[in-house]
């Protein structure tokens, strides 16, 4: 089906766009931030869903302190909340806490920690440890069980066939994600493009995968490659948005333009279809819960919402966590910084930044990024961010400014260790 047999096309473009300008927010400094947590037993098994204190089981034990239940149609337990948090779990029942949105570092730390904590006394006990890191450190991807839900079993055939990166996107990795919120659409894309030009960046300095597969890892920055390969249709730098005049309808017609993958049907909550989102909606205007849906499948770089949600990062342990919210807040919220990052990265364009992982992936931080050594752009980075910051606040940085000084990552630093 061609554009022009899609007579409900522009009402979808308009109400895709309207959907992002409903999150415009004057003059906020706030952050959203989610973790990912792999389980393991104390022998290094993965824990499943289901079975004896499995994360069904967790979940549950939550519900004293989470009260608020999410549960799929045959009444299995997916998510616990309350006001302002959400627990749930992803394909291979990796446990992520997204929180917020944080004014202050202070509270998201206080929060985060408190969640560990709660983790900690239900699975210290039964000899299950939480770990933050961006990959599974002891198990293939094939071999971590689905969970129930109907959407990701879909979604597992669909980017299956692709490749294996995938499946390994989607058991095997664990993230950190930092939304920022913007005050207009232009700043909106200004914040994109900014974000985008940082992802190489962002990717090496919260590079915590020293493991792949069961097996050392065969280059740095592994999510980064999982990612580039898992479904170009869907992820990496969305297609024009580095080029001048670039606008939020060019982005809903890409959202458009775009396979599905899932589509809400009666017969089973989610059906598979080849089809686009343009397609499916030729003749209907979409719902919000439908281009809710829709933005919900896809994985680029930096994704946006009714705010702009920055990906690239491992999960790592809660000081890092904060030190990279600081890192975000420093620079995305700071009038100067942005004049400043647009200084820097004029004229970076969608290659530029394929090169920039290229080189990091192989060479770290002795790698270039935009033609520049990449260990003069993280100090100056970082120089920005800590100048945008606080004097309350600025001492959060410190976990990630203490690895980009001595050229190293948490990463580096397991590996390190596992080789003494």
């Amino acid at each position: 089906m061609s554009k022009n047999d899609q007579p409900a096309r522009e009402a979808n473009i308009d109400a895709i766009v309207a959907y992002f300008e409903s999150g415009a927010k004057a003059s906020s400094e706030r952050l959203g931030i989610e973790l990912e947590h792999t389980l393991v037993r104390a022998d290094g098994t993965p824990v499943p869903y289901r079975g004896p204190d499995g994360v069904q089981w967790l979940l549950g034990e939550l519900l004293e302190d989470y009260p608020e239940a999410s549960r799929d149609p045959e009444g299995d337990l997916l998510g616990v909340a309350r006001p302002g948090e959400a627990v749930t779990i992803e394909p291979a029942a990796q446990v992520e806490l997204s929180a917020g949105p944080f004014s202050r570092l202070a509270d998201a730390e206080a929060c985060f920690s408190a969640f560990e904590d709660a983790l900690a006394a239900r699975l210290d006990p039964v000899d299950t440890q939480v770990l933050t890191v961006g990959y599974h450190p002891t198990a293939r991807a094939v071999d971590l069980e689905l969970i129930p839900k109907r959407r990701y079993k879909l979604m597992n055939m669909y980017l299956g066939a692709i490749s294996m990166f995938g499946i390994c996107m989607m058991r095997g990795s664990a993230s950190t994600q930092v939304s920022i919120d913007y005050s207009s659409a232009e700043d909106c894309l200004r914040k994109m493009r900014l974000a985008f030009a940082l992802v190489p960046l962002l990717s090496l300095i919260c590079d915590n995968s020293p493991v792949f597969e069961d097996a050392p890892r065969p280059h740095r920055l592994m999510r980064t490659e999982i990612w580039e390969k898992c479904d170009p249709d869907r992820c990496g730098v969305v297609p024009g948005i580095m080029e001048p005049g670039f606008t939020l309808r060019d982005y809903a017609a890409y959202v458009l333009d775009t396979p599905a993958i899932l589509v809400a049907c009666d017969a089973e909550q989610w059906c598979y279809t080849d089809r686009t989102f343009g397609e499916i909606y030729a003749d209907e205007p979409m719902t919000r819960e439908q281009v809710e849906h829709a933005l919900s499948m896809f994985f680029t770089d930096v994704r946006l919402k009714t705010y702009v949600e920055i990906r690239p990062a491992d999960a790592m342990p809660i000081p890092c966590v904060i030190a990279y919210a600081a890192l975000i807040k420093g620079l995305f919220y700071d009038a100067g910084n942005l004049d400043a990052l647009d200084r820097l990265f004029a004229g970076v364009t969608a290659d530029d930044i394929a090169a920039g992982k290229a080189s990091l992936m192989a060479d770290g931080y002795d790698g270039y990024l935009y033609h520049h050594p990449v260990s003069e752009l993280a100090d100056e980075v970082m120089s920005l961010a800590a100048a945008g910051l606080s004097d309350e606040e600025r001492p959060y940085l410190e976990p990630l400014a203490s690895l980009v000084a001595a050229r190293t990552t948490l990463a580096d630093v397991a590996e390190e260790q596992r080789g003494e």
